[in-house]
């Protein structure tokens, strides 16, 4: 009876020790985040599969699975984000993750005037790049089917939407996607508030991002609830669980982020 005591404690030992160090590994190094939504593309894809480095920018109350975790007040070890940034943040209402790109830092003034962007006055050149084209077919666990430029492709056919190299005021360039006229390709001036930040979607005309206030879109972001940086697609697939093999995108594979 008591070998076996011993065998159990142990064991439980070992669970413990393990969930600790996977809590510390989790809320002060790289937090893994799966993309669930179409947000972003086609930076990032329905399915992708990537850690968060939490390292990037310091660490907050948000930063830790649980804030008991994390007593801290504001930032500590605080370093800020650069425009073009890919970042996780923890959405101030919503109170779950988001992932966009940064566009405005504190003090920016910001506008969208006919879907292109405008940072304190200067224009974000946008360059055509063909098109992007994927199937039009239900993506992830939620089955949803992709918004396109082209009218009813039906099932099984290709989803089409225009494509654009973005270069931000500084040299930082990405790409960006345009389906047609949205009710946020105008807006008036934003001015980034101190200590905030300012996020849109790369996939621009479907997007919940900083162009629509809280609760509905994203508004400002206090810095203290961003979570980290993201730099590549560790692993990627097409179908509804990671588990699919045969939907796995080999090719973007620790693929870098731009």
């Amino acid at each position: 009876m008591s070998s076996f005591k011993d065998s159990a404690t142990e064991t439980v030992k070992t669970v413990v020790y393990a969930l600790l160090i996977a809590g510390i590994f989790r809320s002060f190094f790289f937090q893994p985040f799966f993309i669930p939504s179409s947000s972003m593309k086609d930076t990032l894809l329905i399915g992708d599969f990537l850690f968060v480095n939490k390292m990037s920018y310091g660490y907050s109350k948000y930063s830790c699975p649980f804030s008991f975790m994390c007593p801290v007040s504001g930032r500590i070890l605080d370093k800020a984000p650069e425009r073009g940034d890919v970042v996780v943040f923890e959405h101030p209402t919503q109170h779950r993750a988001f992932v966009k790109r940064l566009v405005g830092l504190p003090g920016d003034k910001i506008q969208m005037k006919d879907s292109v962007l405008f940072i304190n006055g200067e224009e974000a050149k946008q360059t055509p790049d063909g098109v992007f084209v994927e199937t039009y077919e239900g993506q992830g666990s939620a089955g949803n089917t992709p918004r396109c430029s082209n009218p009813a492709p039906g099932l099984g056919g290709q989803c089409i939407k225009e494509k654009f190299i973005e270069t931000l005021p500084g040299g930082t360039s990405h790409s960006i996607l345009n389906i047609g006229e949205s009710r946020v390709d105008n807006t008036a001036v934003f001015t980034v508030p101190a200590g905030q930040y300012f996020f849109l979607g790369d996939n621009r005309d479907n997007s919940a991002d900083s162009r629509v206030a809280q609760p509905v879109g994203v508004g400002f972001v206090p810095e203290e609830f961003l979570l980290g940086r993201v730099d590549r697609v560790m692993f990627s697939a097409a179908g509804k669980s990671l588990l699919f093999f045969w939907t796995w995108r080999l090719d973007r594979f620790y693929e870098k982020i731009n």
